[in-house]
């Protein structure tokens, strides 16, 4: 796949699936822009990530649910590289609780930084891709709980419904300048996160019909495809990553 010195900006990257994204990106030439919340993480990922990288490698930290910083990420990228070819809106969090005590407080900061911040971001990345003439790429991180219910986290599977929605919504505002948008929605994903839990892989591989809960790879190898020149006629469209579990969908807490 040519990258033609494509310029990335991925949210959320400094660990998990967003890192992984970052590297297959920098591994194939793209330049890259990375954000985290925590400038810790940021420093760490660019550093592993330099070693391997074609292009390069800026990081910036802050929080990728504010519409002002979002505005700071791409005009980094307009300022150091002229343009902006991928945005990846991958950042988001996890706020698990039973529905019936699920604070405000929750609510509000899930949709705001997992729906706010994605809507934003595209927004931004957009207006810059609008004035190219290759126009661009958008993908966001969606889940399977867009399509599967979870217990304790109906806010979640909220907001991530709604990111699947904007991507086929804005087929009709961006198509005209060239600009793709799709999503991913991966499954059980071995993380540093969920690595924590010692009975995760076992549990999700017994109820995964592939057999084993996914690695990063796997979501940044699709990512890797959906930015990419070869899948410019893919616009609209959500892809989930889950070994098939969706199809049958058993229950992890049986």
């Amino acid at each position: 796949m040519k990258n033609h010195d494509k310029v990335a900006l991925i949210t959320g990257a400094g660990q998990g699936i967003g890192l992984e994204i970052a590297r297959v990106l920098a591994e194939k030439g793209y330049h890259i822009i990375l954000n985290d919340i925590e400038e810790s993480l940021t420093e760490e990922a660019i550093a592993g990530i330099l070693k391997e990288a074609k292009g390069k490698v800026l990081g910036i930290s802050g929080d990728s649910g504010d519409p002002a910083f979002i505005q700071e990420m791409v005009s980094l990228a307009e300022r150091e590289f002229g343009k902006l070819d991928v945005a990846i809106a991958n950042a988001g969090i996890t706020l698990y609780g039973d529905f019936f005590g699920y604070s405000p407080a929750d609510f509000f900061e899930v949709m705001r930084v997992n729906a706010s911040g994605t809507f934003f971001l595209a927004q931004a990345a957009a207006g810059i891709m609008k004035k190219q003439k290759s126009g661009g790429s958008l993908l966001f991180t969606s889940s399977v709980t867009a399509h599967q219910a979870h217990k304790n986290l109906a806010a979640y599977a909220m907001s991530k419904a709604a990111i699947e929605m904007l991507a086929k919504n804005l087929v009709i505002e961006l198509s005209e300048y060239n600009i793709n948008v799709n999503t991913v929605s991966p499954g059980a994903t071995l993380t540093s996160r969920t690595a924590s839990d010692p009975d995760y892989e076992k549990t999700w591989s017994k109820i995964t019909p592939m057999g084993r809960p996914a690695t990063v790879k796997d979501i940044a190898q699709t990512a890797l495809y959906l930015v990419s020149d070869e899948a410019r006629h893919i616009t609209g469209q959500n892809l989930i990553i889950d070994g098939g579990w969706t199809c049958i969908s058993p229950s992890p807490y049986n």
